[in-house]
């Protein structure tokens, strides 16, 4: 885990720090499928502004994340930019949402603060491609190699209930 001392900087008001620094990213969980970051350490560029009553704080980077495409299961690859802001008040009775949680004992916290930034920077859905067609919902084969139909598909007995209801309606 990253961490970067806050406690050394010697900032007064107005006064800005900027440094690139490693960021070690962890391997990214989504949907119950596994997203590793490439490269695992990332060049970021952390930036420290003093401002009257706290840090403001700002950490960019770039990350491509390699994993599974949620509709076929095929290779995906996402390029992510990260521009993620935070606030972090001085004061220890400021209430909690001036008060970042990613700063622990004057340390940053980079590598949990990288891995929420990747969150929210995260589409809906990680696909390999933005027309891919899935897997047949019938035989499971990939629709993107072999686009097929099933005429005879034979409904499923436990919605026959259902199916009564509706033609009723």
């Amino acid at each position: 885990m990253t961490r970067f001392p806050l406690r050394r900087l010697r900032l007064r008001s107005g006064d800005e720090h900027r440094d690139a620094v490693p960021v070690e990213l962890e391997p990214f969980d989504l949907g119950g499928q596994r997203y590793l970051p490439v490269p695992q350490v990332v060049e970021a560029e952390l930036t420290l502004v003093q401002a009257t009553t706290g840090l403001d704080l700002r950490l960019r980077f770039d990350v491509r994340l390699h994993g599974p495409c949620v509709r076929c299961l095929a290779d995906a690859v996402l390029e992510v930019s990260i521009d993620a802001r935070e606030y972090h008040a001085d004061d220890a009775g400021a209430g909690e949402e001036l008060r970042s949680e990613y700063v622990v004992d004057d340390q940053l916290e980079l590598t949990a603060w990288a891995r929420d930034a990747i969150a929210l920077a995260l589409p809906e859905q990680i696909l390999h491609d933005p027309h891919c067609a899935g897997l047949c919902p019938v035989c499971g084969k990939d629709l993107n190699v072999e686009p097929h139909t099933h005429d005879d598909v034979v409904p499923d007995p436990r919605w026959s209930a259902l199916e009564e209801l509706k033609n009723r309606l």
